[in-house]
């Protein structure tokens, strides 16, 4: 079973992102900030983390940065979820490490397609 962390300080995203992707046989932890996101990579690293971009404790590009440096056997795949495109932001963050993106507000469909195209591509 793949483990998941979302990362966003809206509980409801958490709780909605949590439901979609439980139903999909993955395993799903909860961080409210980046401060708790990186306890949890410390502690043990997840197969796939989505990140919001407007984190309240620290730059999302900079969190990314600090995962993708974290050693491990194998790189988590990471997905930033926006509340609109833009090409600048998504370009940063694929520099970092992450691997794609998510638009708010996502659907069911959106969300699992979102974490095919990134296991198509791993």
């Amino acid at each position: 079973m793949k483990r998941c962390l979302i990362v966003d300080d809206s509980s409801v995203i958490r709780k909605i992102a949590k439901r979609i992707l439980a139903s999909s046989d993955m395993h799903v932890i909860e961080a409210a900030d980046g401060h708790e996101a990186l306890a949890h990579c410390a502690a043990d690293l997840p197969d796939i983390i989505v990140v919001d971009y407007g984190l309240p404790d620290i730059d999302t590009i900079e969190l990314i940065r600090r995962i993708a440096a974290m050693p491990a056997p194998k790189r988590p795949q990471i997905l930033i979820c926006a509340i609109e495109f833009d090409v600048g932001l998504i370009m940063r963050a694929k520099r970092a490490g992450a691997q794609g993106y998510i638009l708010k507000p996502f659907d069911r469909n959106q969300l699992l397609a979102s974490f095919r195209e990134m296991s198509a591509a791993a």
